[in-house]
């Protein structure tokens, strides 16, 4: 996470552990690799090691909008996915504040990094953010995770994974999805 500058540009502090991402016909993330938004058009599985007893949040975000060499809404991460409440691992069975919405990287800005980080709450919480849907691309700007897990008092995050993607034909259709 150091090397592609996660830290610092999404997170304050790498987390120890990696969590495993895998989407459809067996693409896994891993650590910085390159998929094609329609690879990864679908809801991926997510592992990490979880207590079975608490609660955790998992979070999936786009810091590069407009492009990684032209951040400007760096700080305003583009929020992909967020699931809280989650019992263990299971999170299917979490509270899903932002359904998931895959990679969509306007054409002619190069790589995006799209982050998975996991969190582990102090009990079960409850959320007051609006609930979003994967059909509307309105309020997912402006949303910073560590300010959200400041909120929520949830530190750093226990495990993390990212790849990169860069725009294919597939984003007009996610785009159209969106209302875009």
């Amino acid at each position: 996470m150091e090397e592609h500058q996660v830290v610092p540009d999404v997170i304050s502090v790498a987390p120890v552990e990696v969590a495993k991402v895998t989407y459809s016909g067996g693409l896994t993330v891993n650590q910085g690799n390159e998929l094609k938004p329609r690879q990864v058009k679908d809801i991926p599985e997510v592992q990490w090691n979880a207590d079975a007893s608490a609660f955790y949040l998992l979070c999936m975000t786009d810091p590069d909008a407009p492009s990684r060499k032209d951040a400007t809404y760096r700080n305003e991460l583009n929020l992909r996915r967020l699931v809280g409440n989650i019992p263990g691992q299971n999170v299917a069975d979490g509270e899903t504040l932002s359904e998931y919405i895959g990679s969509g990287p306007p054409e002619g800005t190069g790589l995006h990094r799209y982050v998975f980080l996991i969190y582990k709450q102090n009990g079960k919480l409850t959320f007051d953010e609006q609930r979003l849907t994967n059909r509307s691309g309105d309020n997912r700007g402006c949303f910073k995770i560590s300010k959200f897990a400041e909120k929520y008092n949830l530190g750093n995050p226990i495990a993390g994974n990212f790849y990169q993607a860069e725009w294919d034909d597939y984003v007009p259709i996610l785009y159209k999805q969106l209302g875009a």
